[in-house]
């Protein structure tokens, strides 16, 4: 038995409607619409993505619905670049900061030293204190009556 290219076309054209179908099928249940007040909400069953779609001029307009859950990533991905940012800022302020402190303190051995300098002027100073009080009359003399 002979096979023809047109009885071949002819039992091939069903499969080949057959898987078109199929392929259409399977396009057409990416999505799911679902009848609102205001028109339809579709959402993308392969991504989960919402689209609020509306009846314009006899189409189906549709706009990719504003995702929570999108907006809230982006949100925190932004703050914890804040974050990161300000921790960064910190630790060079806390560095610069106690660079500064060490190289303006002095050392152990300036302390004492300057420590020695106001002992001996404290000394000095309530020896001039009790030299003066010493010098003081013991009563004090009378004032002159003022009239």
């Amino acid at each position: 038995m002979k096979i023809t290219r047109s009885a071949l076309a002819v039992c091939a054209a069903p499969i080949i409607v057959i898987l078109a179908a199929g392929t259409a099928g399977a396009q057409e249940q990416r999505y799911q619409l679902e009848k609102t007040e205001n028109g339809y909400v579709r959402m993308d069953t392969r991504t989960g993505e919402m689209s609020i779609c509306e009846e314009k001029s006899a189409q189906l307009v549709c706009r990719v619905a504003a995702d929570e859950r999108t907006a809230m990533q982006d949100e925190v991905d932004r703050l914890r670049g804040d974050v990161s940012a300000l921790h960064d800022r910190v630790i060079k302020l806390e560095n610069s900061l106690s660079a500064r402190l060490e190289s303006k303190l002095p050392s152990d051995e300036e302390f004492e030293k300057t420590m020695g300098y106001m002992e001996r002027f404290f000394r000095s100073f309530m020896g001039i204190v009790k030299e003066q009080e010493a010098d003081k009359p013991s009563s004090p003399a009378p004032l002159p009556n003022k009239t």
